[in-house]
């Protein structure tokens, strides 16, 4: 009889799970970037042509900044000041009317809001009107632009609320007001996107669509900004406190029991106590708080009863961020 041969199959050897990596997008332009964003649908054309417009306004205050000292920039402008009755120099002056002029020109803001500006925000006028409310603080920290420490922008971004959006023709001045002002009192849960542009030994503008934070360093050479650091998160632990001292006479109690522990060490940092690092610029602070880790803070005192920092223009943008 004859006789069945069989041929073993040769053995397929199991294939090694792999880790799939993302390439890095360090080195990406912010226009490429927001490009990517809006494919990715995580904004909409309209969102970033507001971003655009608002890293434009950085190029232009970190130019200003950059020669404030020989351009007869610094000092002050004089005036009452501005909404929360601080001096205003000339660089807050300027600097917030370059934000208000590119906003306005995107053609993508409905109403705009400074902390340079009387307690009202300004509603875009009808041929620029679009669907975003941005909120800003043009130049933070104004105060050290005499002596040439570190300064910033800082801004949020919300979608509009169409219920308070003024009607042109119908509403007269008040009501187009008190629809403004409604429209820009959101919730910081609210917030469509949010950053800061920090104008120092290099100008670094660190921003949020609501999926990682990123930060663009400004390449003077191309003039544009260009990816740095990618999905930055605040280390868990740090060893940096960033308050004003100054002040602590005037703390509550248990805030100065907690100052006094910190000095002194603990289990958070191996027992070893926090160093103190303070410029006086939201921006420059929270800039490093964000890299290094640590606590930043302004508190409330027997002269500032709520602290200085003001919820809309600087603690919802930047708690966004955080």
């Amino acid at each position: 009889g004859s006789e069945k041969v069989t041929q073993k199959a040769p053995a397929v050897k199991p294939r090694r799970r792999g880790t799939v990596t993302t390439a890095s997008a360090v080195g990406t332009n912010l226009t490429t970037w927001l490009l990517r964003q809006e494919m990715e649908h995580k904004i909409d054309g309209e969102l970033a042509v507001v971003l655009s417009s608002v890293s434009i306004a950085c190029k232009r205050i970190s130019s200003l900044v950059q020669k404030a000292g020989i351009s007869g920039m610094t000092g002050l402008a004089g005036g009452a000041g501005n909404a929360s009755g601080e001096d205003q120099k000339k660089l807050d002056v300027v600097s917030n009317e370059i934000f208000c002029e590119v906003l306005r020109i995107s053609g993508r803001t409905g109403v705009i809001a400074s902390a340079e500006e009387e307690d009202v925000p300004v509603a875009v006028e009808e041929t620029y009107n679009g669907n975003y409310v941005v909120v800003f603080d043009p130049l933070d920290g104004s105060s050290n632009i005499d002596a040439a420490v570190s300064t910033g922008s800082i801004f949020g971004i919300y979608q509009s609320d169409q219920s308070c959006v003024p009607d042109w023709g119908a509403d007269d001045e008040g009501v187009v007001q008190e629809k403004c002002i409604t429209n820009v009192c959101q919730p910081g849960d609210n917030l469509l996107a949010a950053g800061y542009c920090m104008y120092s030994s290099s100008t670094i503008l660190t921003l949020t669509v609501g999926h990682g934070v990123y930060s663009f360093t400004l390449d003077p050479s191309i003039g544009e900004f260009v990816m740095s650091h990618e999905d930055v998160k605040i280390p868990a632990t740090g060893k940096i406190y960033s308050f004003n001292e100054g002040n602590f006479v005037n703390w509550e109690p248990g805030l100065k029991e907690y100052m006094d522990a910190i000095k002194k060490g603990g289990k958070a940092n191996d027992g070893k106590p926090y160093s103190a690092r303070y410029i006086g610029s939201l921006v420059g602070d929270f800039h490093r708080t964000m890299l290094y880790g640590g606590i930043y803070g302004y508190p409330g005192d027997d002269v500032n009863k709520n602290g200085k920092l003001r919820l809309l223009y600087e603690c919802a943008p930047m708690s966004f961020i955080a």
